[in-house]
């Protein structure tokens, strides 16, 4: 059924409305996010939309409005048959070169060589398929996201009901554990409190209210609304729905994720570049070798034959597997680091990543609200550990507190301790909190201190909980404490100070209150990102048995202030070192107050200064495209911003020719993961729409994971540029061996069938071991390589040419001496195989990190050893020895057995390749 949305004229407007047909409009071009909601008053939303707020819809207009409106519930994308999908992954120029390979192998009835390389063409594809087989599944997974039950009021009935079947208008009960079913604009709250992180990035729950806002009010701040997929965590609500399914803020998203175009990879085009080049130069030498076959006079078949042979040699049919073989083991390598890829090209695209975009919350903090500065007596403590495990210790001045020595400490801590219905526990070996994060903080603090919950409850058991509602600002419990009783009360400074008269100075002695000097500790605390919480107590007679309100608007004592962050992760502070080391911006973007976002910042060392700007999403809100470009290079911190601009920020950094990684957890994450270069998701916090956008998913949540899966992208593409320096020139030697041949008619020194023995055995027995090269020490002291940088630059290109001349000169040289000295054509094409396999192995060992790594070992640097390279050079001499020597294979192959002198030259012959590669070395090197 289709959607309508709803939509209405301006808000100036509505207030001359009157009651008839026209205050309900349809039109299907407006989206529900380009509606005022939290800017009408509550008369002015329930008249829109023809509600009575007390009973609820009839019947009669639920039925109407879902045949008008259809259900709610999300769209998803028709995805391609799996079958299409399948198919489409042979859609690639090197899987043309090895289908054109096995072609040519069959023709030539080498039905063997054929199926193996027809096999390898199938792998790939089946590969890519099972990789990519997911990456469309994300609008089904956010519908599934979104859908549960609601508790509503219809015909005055309270009745529970599937989120699908609600309409607009509808009357939606909130409760604490509820998940919002709809978009709903609030009509009543009692200390509703919703943790709207997933569409936000709020780290802590939201206090609602029911004022209208401001029309330019950010996302993130309309308290005034709730919607679809957040969690109630405190309180109670009634709100009315004005958007569902396509017409919500998680619709708007998912529209946005269909919308955003599919982002080709740096490797992906570079290889499809390189791919298509390849195989023009094919056909283009093999036109050349027929038309000077034919212009000399050789008979229409044997000219076809050696065209034939001439593109078998220049094929690389091992390539494509190499590639994938390493793009593998780069899977596996980053999945050590916490990294799970779920698409192999994104590996290299970590190589080339120029800016990495983070959230803040998890990512590059711990996710855990901790306590890091105590004001209590006058004096100044600082908590050390990060948080909620309880590992860490109070400071005055860098010496440890004894609590003995601190009756004011003391008294703040157990105020935040007991006036709390939080606790913290262990769960699959870490620390973690049950209930609020800001409790949570409290607690952990205390037991820094060495206070025990079960002890110190034992010892002032509760008697009574005031509970928490936004119109007070605090939270009061009472204790039994004789000969008296004992009130705790914790809230905002603002709402604990007015109440208090007295304060306890360093010694617990009651002072009279400073309220402008706690008022500029307060002020300075939030500067640095703090959320600031303060406590206080009274005394209370043994005959009290409950709290009132009016107990508590005067006599409380100020026992200090708690002042708590989401604290830095130290191994993401490091990380943020080491990708700017590496020519990386690390960009926060983050729905948390400009504060708080600055502090964080500042701490990770995003910001050099704490007048670095920090870009709030109103802010990009008023900016053009030009601007925003501008503002994204001068920026590291984008504070409060939208699910769009996220998107919009991604999409100016591509603009400006940079390679984007984007990280996120939350729905509002996933359109911007989608556009980046690479989307990165948490594996822990992470929705399921989110890891279904993304390209790689972090199991660990750590930021540092990233810049490890940075280094290990680094690593995969040179490893794939060894991988292509060494196959290359292989394939580069026997061409202009084939075509010579042809040109000065003689016969061939390398026949069809050893050409493919050679591609596909031994060239491929000796370049797999490249995929397993280690990391080079100064990996991450390189600056990203340029995104427009081709795959094969004039230095590899230098390479592949000087190296294929000399395997030329390999064959030909040493078919032609065996030939003048012996006649012995099948002699001579052994010798000159083996030469050729001898000089390839010299080879492997100049490009790959195996001599470097004995060096090391011998200095005493512990350096990882190459012995895959070892593995491979052994595996190459046993198939070589059998080549050779076996009976069967030198009939199958037109082959015959070497005396061990022969075989001695052979190797000698391949030597000088060790001075040739170090001249390589300096003059054209790898990387």
């Amino acid at each position: 059924m289709k959607q309508a949305t709803l939509a209405y004229g301006s808000c100036a407007a509505l207030d001359d409305m009157g009651s008839g047909e026209n205050e309900m409009v349809v039109l299907d071009s407006v989206k529900s996010t380009e509606q005022q909601w939290h800017h009408l008053s509550q008369e002015q939303v329930v008249r829109l939309l023809k509600t009575d707020p007390e009973q609820g819809l009839s019947f009669t207009e639920v039925a109407e409005r879902h045949d008008r409106f259809g259900p709610n519930q999300l769209t998803a994308q028709k995805n391609q048959s799996a079958w299409l999908r399948f198919l489409q992954q042979f859609n690639q120029p090197l899987l043309y070169i090895l289908l054109v390979a096995g072609l040519v192998t069959a023709f030539l009835q080498e039905w063997i060589d054929s199926g193996v390389i027809l096999g390898v063409a199938l792998l790939n594809a089946i590969i890519g398929f099972v990789q990519e087989a997911k990456a469309e599944d994300a609008i089904a997974a956010l519908s599934e996201a979104v859908t549960t039950d609601a508790t509503i009021r219809r015909n005055g009935q309270k009745q529970v009901v599937s989120s699908r079947e609600l309409v607009p208008g509808d009357l939606v009960l909130l409760s604490s554990g509820d998940k919002v079913p709809a978009d709903l604009r609030l009509l009543e709250i009692r200390d509703l409190q919703v943790d709207e992180s997933a569409l936000t990035g709020e780290s802590v729950p939201v206090e609602k209210t029911l004022q209208p806002l401001e029309a330019d009010t950010p996302l993130a701040e309309r308290t005034n609304m709730a919607y679809t997929g957040s969690l109630i965590t405190f309180g109670q609500g009634l709100g009315v729905v004005v958007g569902i399914g396509e017409m919500t803020e998680t619709g708007h998203l998912s529209q946005l994720m269909q919308q955003s175009t599919a982002i080709e990879t740096p490797l992906t085009r570079k290889i499809d570049k390189f791919s298509k080049t390849l195989l023009y130069v094919i056909l283009g030498l093999a036109t050349f070798t027929f038309a000077v076959g034919v212009a000399q006079g050789f008979s229409l078949i044997e000219v076809f034959k050696a065209a034939v042979a001439l593109a078998v040699s220049a094929i690389p049919e091992g390539l494509p597997a190499i590639l994938t073989v390493t793009l593998a083991i780069g899977v596996s390598q980053m999945a050590k680091h916490h990294a799970i890829i779920r698409k192999l090209p994104a590996i290299e695209t970590l190589g080339s990543t120029t800016v990495i975009c983070s959230d803040k919350t998890g990512t590059l903090t711990q996710n855990q609200m901790t306590v890091q500065e105590i004001d209590a007596g006058g004096k100044r403590y600082r908590v050390s550990g990060g948080g909620y495990a309880p590992d860490g210790e109070i400071s005055l001045n860098g010496y440890v507190i004894d609590l003995a020595k601190a009756p004011t400490l003391y008294e703040c801590l157990q105020a935040g301790l007991l006036c709390n219905d939080s606790h913290v526990e262990v769960q699959d070996g870490n620390w973690m909190v049950v209930g609020s994060p800001t409790e949570g903080a409290l607690v952990a603090a205390a037991h820094k201190a060495g206070l025990g919950t079960d002890k110190l409850e034992q010892a002032l058991p509760r008697l009574y909980t005031l509970p928490f509602e936004s119109q007070f600002q605090y939270m009061a419990t009472l204790h039994r404490n004789r000969p008296e009783r004992l009130i705790y009360v914790k809230g905002s400074a603002e709402a604990i100070l007015k109440r208090c008269r007295q304060m306890l100075d360093e010694d617990g002695e009651a002072i009279a209150l400073s309220p402008t000097q706690i008022e500029q500790t307060v002020e300075n605390m939030a500067k640095k990102g703090l959320r600031v919480l303060a406590l206080a107590m009274k005394a209370a007679p043994d005959s009290q048995s409950s709290i009132e309100h009016a107990d508590l608007e005067q006599g409380l004592v100020f026992l200090g202030l708690q002042g708590m962050i989401d604290p830095p992760r130290p191994e993401a502070i490091q990380a943020i070192e080491s990708c700017k080391s590496a020519g990386i911006q690390v960009k926060m973007i983050t729905g948390d107050h400009a504060k708080t976002a600055a502090a964080i910042a500042q701490q990770m060392g995003l910001n050099s200064t704490k007048n670095a700007p920090v870009v709030t999403g109103q802010e990009l809100a008023r900016l053009d495209e030009q601007g925003l470009a501008n503002a994204v290079e001068q920026s590291n911190v984008f504070a409060r911003v939208a699910p769009e601009q996220k998107l919009r920020i991604v999409e100016a950094l591509q603009s400006k020719g940079e390679i984007v990684a984007m990280t996120g957890d939350g729905v509002n994450d996933a359109p911007a993961l989608k556009q980046a270069d690479i989307g990165v998701a948490m594996g822990i916090t992470g929705t399921g729409v989110t890891k279904e956008a993304a390209d790689m998913i972090l199991t660990d949540d750590n930021f540092a994971s990233i810049e490890k899966a940075v280094e290990e992208g680094r690593t995969v593409y040179k490893n794939l540029l060894r991988a292509i320096a060494f196959i290359l020139p292989v394939n580069g030697g026997e061409s202009m061996t084939i075509l010579i041949a042809v040109m000065l008619a003689t016969p061939l020194p390398i026949l069809p069938i050893q050409i493919l023995w050679l591609n596909m055995v031994s060239s491929v027995a000796l370049s797999l071991p490249l995929a397993f090269e280690p990391p080079s020490p100064d990996t991450m002291q390189q600056p990203p390589r340029p995104a427009n940088e081709p795959l094969l630059s004039r230095r590899l290109i230098t390479r592949i040419l000087t190296v294929s001349l000399f395997n030329w000169i390999v064959i030909f040289g040493t078919f032609e001496w065996i030939i003048q000295t012996t006649g012995n054509e099948a002699l001579a094409r052994t010798m000159a195989i083996q030469a050729l396999v001898a000089a390839e192995a010299f080879y492997l060992l100049s490009i790959s990190r195996f001599v470097p790594a004995i060096a090391a070992k011998l200095r005493g640097k512990n350096e990882p050893f190459g012995y895959p390279v070892a593995i491979g050079i052994a595996s190459v001499l046993l198939f070589q020895l059998l080549f050779s020597q076996w009976s069967f294979m030198n009939q199958l192959f037109a082959t015959e057995a070497l005396t061990l002198t022969q075989s001695l030259t052979c190797l000698g012959i391949g030597l000088p390749m060790i001075a040739l590669a170090a001249l390589l070395k300096r003059f054209a090197p790898l990387t």
